[in-house]
């Protein structure tokens, strides 16, 4: 505990805190979805809600303060999406029991060191144009949100780029403040609709069921690997970071099954949140940047215990100031993917596919874009490489025979 007194930071405090402002006004909509959707009661909600809250708080905070890197840990916002049309199908113990299972696929698979694999052969260009892919969007809805909310959002714009050229580690915890203030003096901040209250953990008993395993736990499993620890990863490797994803996997899956009989359907590591808290903006110093980690886990437990509050809070905030305070804080590490994919001529095609791919938000076979775009970019990765291979080969062997 010493060591993290003396690496605290104001900046890694402020980009934890971020962190998870963007995912509970952001993925946690798409909870709420699948929720109303199932026709889960208020309780059921509020211990969904305090499930993935806690889980993803503790495992972050311990494995943050284990590893001495910053791991920030989420709910399955794909496996949240699934969620949605395949809830309504099963009754929720059906669900809690498919929750378990598919948790403990995604165990098996960290352990087993399959996935450690899996990312040491992946090519550094294409998982930085993944990461650059799924962040894409968030920059464009920064300017996308200036016609709906010009001042607003311009003059959260115009706060990043002076205090980035003043005081660049501040940068992000002045556009915040500047925007609520903005914000509050435009009448935007509906702060009537605020409400207290704590959450109550809900005891559901899982039942077992073919047809929830078959449509739930293993589209669970496979989204969440390959829509969320495999960028998740990603953004850790381009920051610097090479931890071997075993103990990150282990820990959240385990964790995930304590969980899944209150109602939460997994967290892990995650990817968006994930990038505000490994750049520059978390701290200058790499090493330090694991504080991050640590306060976005204390803010998620401190937040999860308050259940419906969350909703209350987040709906008060327009969701152009949102948007905009996303799109700056992952400015640095929209620029570090972007870099990490034109770095290498010789991948730089094979990057660009998986950029635009995963840029595009296309859905195919129910997987997402980050999914596709893995995998047009390993395609065109493998046939441009093994035709340079074989050109080179050929060149060698004609001049062999001259």
């Amino acid at each position: 505990m010493d060591r993290v007194r003396q690496d605290l930071s104001l900046s890694a405090v402020v980009a934890g805190f971020i962190a998870v402002v963007i995912s509970y006004a952001g993925p946690l909509i798409i909870v709420f979805q699948a929720a109303q959707s199932a026709r889960l009661s208020d309780a059921e909600v509020s211990s969904w809600i305090w499930a993935i809250s806690i889980g993803s708080g503790v495992t972050g905070l311990l494995l943050s303060w284990r590893l001495r890197i910053p791991v920030i840990t989420a709910w399955s916002t794909p496996g949240a999406a699934l969620l949605v049309s395949m809830l309504p199908m099963v009754s929720l113990a059906e669900a809690v029991g498919a929750y378990i299972v598919a948790s403990l696929i995604i165990a098996v698979v960290g352990l087993s060191g399959a996935f450690d694999k899996l990312m040491d052969r992946l090519p550094k260009a294409i998982a930085a144009a993944m990461l650059a892919g799924i962040l894409f969007r968030f920059g464009v809805d920064l300017f996308t949100s200036v016609k709906i909310q010009p001042w607003l959002v311009l003059s959260m714009i115009v706060a990043y780029l002076v205090f980035k050229r003043l005081s660049p580690r501040y940068a992000i915890l002045s556009v915040l403040i500047v925007g609520c203030a903005v914000a509050a003096s435009m009448g935007e901040l509906n702060s009537g609709s605020i409400i207290i209250d704590v959450a109550q953990p809900l005891f559901i008993a899982p039942q077992w069921s073919w047809h929830a395993i078959v449509n739930i736990a293993l589209p669970l499993a496979l989204v969440t690997l390959t829509g969320q620890y495999v960028p998740g990863m990603a953004v850790l490797r381009t920051a610097g970071y090479q931890t071997a994803a075993r103990s990150i996997i282990s820990v959240t899956a385990i964790g995930s099954v304590l969980l899944a009989p209150f109602g939460s359907h997994g967290f892990n590591l995650a990817a968006i949140t994930a990038a505000i808290c490994t750049g520059r903006e978390a701290h200058e110093d790499k090493s330090k940047r694991y504080v991050a980690g640590i306060a976005c886990g204390v803010f998620y437990i401190v937040m999860g215990t308050l259940g419906a509050t969350l909703a209350s809070v987040f709906s008060a905030l327009p969701k152009e100031l949102i948007a905009s305070l996303a799109g700056l804080a992952l400015f640095g590490a929209i620029a570090t993917g972007l870099a990490g994919a034109m770095a290498d001529e010789k991948q730089r095609e094979a990057a660009l596919i998986t950029f635009l791919v995963t840029a595009s938000g296309m859905s195919f076979l129910g997987l997402a874009a980050a999914f596709w775009g893995l995998i047009f970019g390993l395609v065109a990765h493998f046939i441009l490489s093994y035709t340079h291979a074989a050109k080179v080969s050929d060149i060698a062997a004609v001049r062999g025979h001259e």
